[in-house]
């Protein structure tokens, strides 16, 4: 067997092909994009060092089958100062499923943006009704690229089920009180509020922090359009 050739321990020639065992359960035929979406999965699911295991695996895998240009590139594993200054992932969920109770839907949705599209706060504030029919928001950006952000089906059809029962159709997606599109340091403030209201740290609830939630993947097509796909847009679609 390929994997005791290489003189392997038995639990970890057991967790490689668990890890080759759940791709497939995933995906149908193996391809560099099904592999992107894969790891994707593993990175919302897992510890950086279980997904570094896996991806260990398939490219193991790969080099066994003759494949090794679909190789996975490794995970980084995060600082902890840098973990220390965003909002955890317990926080997040207890954050945005106080906001939709209490029925504060516009905050709820703009914690969701914020989460699965990994959108910055003054990207957000651009996205109109019409890119959450489309599915992405396209941002033209220097030297002729385009960074398209991709929102989640799940979101989508949510956010769509609050536009019917508001009566929206068109028109920028997030609004103040006086039906005028919200502006970043509003964003902030009012997350800064329901930091306070529901007694959370204030210096972990900002619209960056929730960035954290999704790793953007760049993939260039063509070499010219640089796509940022969400972790969400894989997993939730």
């Amino acid at each position: 067997m390929y994997l005791r050739q290489g003189n392997m321990a038995e639990n970890t020639i057991n967790a490689y092909l668990y890890a080759i065992r759940e791709y497939y359960s995933r995906h149908r035929e193996l391809n560099k994009r099904n592999l992107l979406i894969y790891k994707t999965y593993l990175i919302e699911t897992f510890k950086p060092k279980t997904v570094n295991l896996r991806i260990q695996a398939m490219n193991k895998y790969l080099e066994c089958i003759k494949k090794p240009r679909l190789r996975l590139k490794s995970v980084k594993v995060q600082q902890r100062s840098y973990l220390e200054n965003v909002i955890s992932n317990a926080d997040y969920i207890f954050l945005k499923n106080k906001l939709k109770r209490e029925d504060n839907l516009t905050w709820y949705f703009v914690v969701r943006f914020l989460a699965a599209t990994g959108a910055r706060v003054s990207e957000l504030i651009q996205i109109k009704i019409e890119h959450v029919q489309i599915g992405y928001y396209d941002i033209y950006t220097k030297g002729g690229k385009i960074r398209r952000i991709y929102i989640p089906k799940t979101l989508r059809k949510e956010t769509a089920e609050w536009l019917i029962k508001t009566n929206r159709t068109s028109g920028y997606l997030f609004l103040n009180r006086f039906g005028e599109r919200i502006t970043t340091r509003g964003i902030a403030q009012q997350l800064k509020n329901y930091a306070v209201k529901y007694g959370l740290n204030e210096k972990v609830v900002y619209p960056h922090s929730f960035r954290s939630k999704i790793l953007p993947h760049r993939i260039l097509i063509y070499g010219a359009i640089s796509v940022y796909c969400s972790i969400a847009f894989f997993t939730e679609s």
